[in-house]
This record gives structure tokens, C-alpha cells and sequence, in this order.
């Protein structure tokens, strides 16, 4: 078994064991709707990572509109690190300033994978992109967005526990 391997094994034996509220509340910091964190923290214990991420998913995909709407309420908007140029934080403000005019929510993207260099481009182009979806292509965009962003910070959380970290960091989510 690799190093990350076993720290996930023996997170995922921490998350097990967690009492339910203090589940709920970590599960909500990967996916701000109740339904989904209720949904995951009650159907414990998770045989492995791998198991973990797939009921992600499946609750994911069972999200209604407004379990979706709850979920966007609480993300926020990539942002860039404050050295960036000013008109990169101007372009990125318009196109986010768009984007929710248009749809009526945050923009959603996970950026995982991606040097922070191609975080900027990245952002712009999708939203360029995205702003051209009729709201129900967009709808099914953004659901997906938080799937994915629900297993990194999943992922994430497995990690921490395996560490002996606190799963519950008020006023902020995981890794975009």
C-alpha cells in the first residue's frame, strides 16, 4: 500500500467513526447542499476511497434544482492571488459580473490539475464559453462542476483526517 494510499485508509477510518453532526458539517465544506451531506454521512461507513467518491457522485447526480441552488449559495467565485495584475482582476470581476447576471449564480469551475499560472486564462475562457449555453445546457455544466469539486475536497477531507486534522474549517471550502 503507497503513503497515500494508507493515509486515505486510515482517514477514511477517522470519517467512519465521526459522530454525525461532525460529518454533516465537514461534508458540507465538499458541497454545500444538506441533502447531499445528510445523504453521504448516513450511508457510512465507506469501504475505500474509491467507494466514498462513487456515493459522491451518485448523490450528486440525484441533486434537485434546488438542492443545486443551496449548493451554489455556498461557493464562491475563483478568485486570483492579490499579486496578479489589476486588469487581470478586472477581467475576472466583468466576466464573473456577467456570467451571474446571466444565470443568476456564482460561476463553478474546478481548476484542479491546472498550474495556478493557467488559473486566470482558464477561468476567462471557460466563462466565455459557458456564457454562451442556453441555462439548461449551463445548469447540467455547473451540476457537474460541483461533482467534481465535491471529490477534491472529499479527497481532501479523507486526507486531513488521515493526518489527525479537524475536518471543519468555518467560512471556507477545500481546493477549487
Amino acid at each position: 500500500m503507497s503513503g497515500h494510499e494508507n493515509a486515505h485508509s486510515s482517514g477514511l477510518d477517522h470519517f467512519n467513526g465521526w459522530p454525525g453532526g461532525l460529518a454533516e458539517a465537514a461534508l458540507l465544506e465538499c458541497c454545500g447542499s444538506r441533502r447531499w451531506a445528510l445523504r453521504m454521512a448516513a450511508h457510512r461507513p465507506y469501504p475505500d476511497l474509491g467507494s466514498l467518491l462513487a456515493a459522491s457522485d451518485e448523490a450528486g447526480y440525484d441533486l434537485s434544482a434546488t438542492d443545486i441552488a443551496e449548493a451554489l449559495a455556498t461557493e464562491s467565485a475563483p478568485c486570483l492571488h492579490h499579486a496578479a495584475p489589476r486588469a487581470a482582476h478586472l477581467a475576472l470581476r466583468a466576466a464573473h459580473a456577467a456570467y451571474e447576471s446571466r444565470f443568476g449564480h456564482v460561476f463553478v469551475i474546478c481548476l484542479v490539475g491546472l498550474p495556478p499560472s493557467q488559473h486566470v486564462d482558464q477561468v476567462l475562457a471557460a466563462i466565455r464559453t459557458r456564457l454562451t449555453h442556453d441555462p439548461d445546457e449551463e445548469r447540467a455544466l455547473t451540476a457537474e462542476e460541483l461533482r467534481r469539486l465535491a471529490r477534491v475536497r472529499l479527497t481532501g477531507l479523507v486526507s486531513a483526517a488521515g493526518r489527525g486534522e479537524h475536518p471543519y474549517r468555518p467560512g471556507g471550502h477545500g481546493p477549487r
